[in-house]
């Protein structure tokens, strides 16, 4: 069969070359781009926020919790950090306000998030012994063959968003899933967390939840970027000025 690269443009593989030194990390964002159909420039994003380093460093259960062949392909599914610098929140952001800037941004979530992963709803309601209970985000992914339950924290990871976590898990097996999906997945996306802590929180529990921070834009450098607003009225003005004189214009008040 022909070899990945030749079946990259060749802007790709150049790019590649051009940030990469290192074989296999090479042959990751080869492999990469084409599983996942990246362009050039999602290419260049993926390579400057260090996606080979991020793939499979957050913390799961997911060994202890799965059979081995789901656990492998999860955790290299698996990101820590997820980089979200296409949303800007306040210090004093509310769970709700990243909710938002995250459906609002969809497109761009799906893409950090990686291939197969397909939205299903946010806040999504079960009821449970006659008392309704919200998602913050629910997720399936086509690989997996599993739902994907996205809990999201304004805050530092606490032990207690684990059991919130496996409550969540246990509901969506019961009332979602069917024969032919596998066991549903947790993912809590904190602010901070410690590693410690987390591995404590993990250790017992029996559903497949896997904890990673994310990263968002700083008030400070969003707030020095120029707007969309901002940018459409510089390219009017030099649009403008670049256009060439009419001759009427340049003939105008000579005699």
């Amino acid at each position: 069969m022909q070899q990945a690269v030749a079946q990259l443009p060749w802007g790709h593989n150049l790019r590649i070359i051009q940030s990469i030194s290192d074989r296999p990390q090479r042959e990751w964002y080869v492999q990469a781009a084409l599983a996942q159909g990246w362009s050039r420039q999602v290419l260049v994003h993926q390579i400057e926020t260090q996606a080979y380093q991020r793939q499979g460093a957050a913390i799961t259960n997911f060994e202890q919790t799965l059979p081995a062949p789901q656990a492998e392909l999860l955790r290299d599914l698996i990101k820590d950090p997820y980089v979200l610098d296409f949303i800007m929140l306040a210090d004093d952001a509310k769970e709700r306000d990243l909710e938002n800037s995250l459906i609002e941004h969809l497109q761009s979530f799906l893409l950090e998030l990686g291939k197969g992963f397909a939205f299903v709803g946010r806040q999504y309601h079960l009821e449970v012994a006659q008392q309704d209970f919200f998602l913050d985000l629910l997720f399936y992914n086509t690989q997996l063959h599993a739902y994907v339950v996205i809990e999201l924290k304004v805050d530092e990871f606490k032990p207690e968003y684990v059991g919130k976590m496996q409550f969540y898990l246990a509901a969506v097996d019961e009332q979602l899933k069917t024969d032919r999906d596998e066991a549903t997945i947790g993912l809590i996306l904190c602010k901070t967390k410690n590693g410690l802590i987390v591995e404590y929180a993990l250790r017992d529990s029996n559903k497949p939840i896997g904890v990673a921070e994310y990263r968002v834009l700083p008030p400070e450098l969003a707030n020095s970027l120029p707007t969309v607003t901002q940018l459409e009225a510089e390219l009017a003005r030099s649009t403008f000025a670049e256009e060439p004189s009419s001759p009427d214009s340049t003939s105008r008040g000579k005699p």
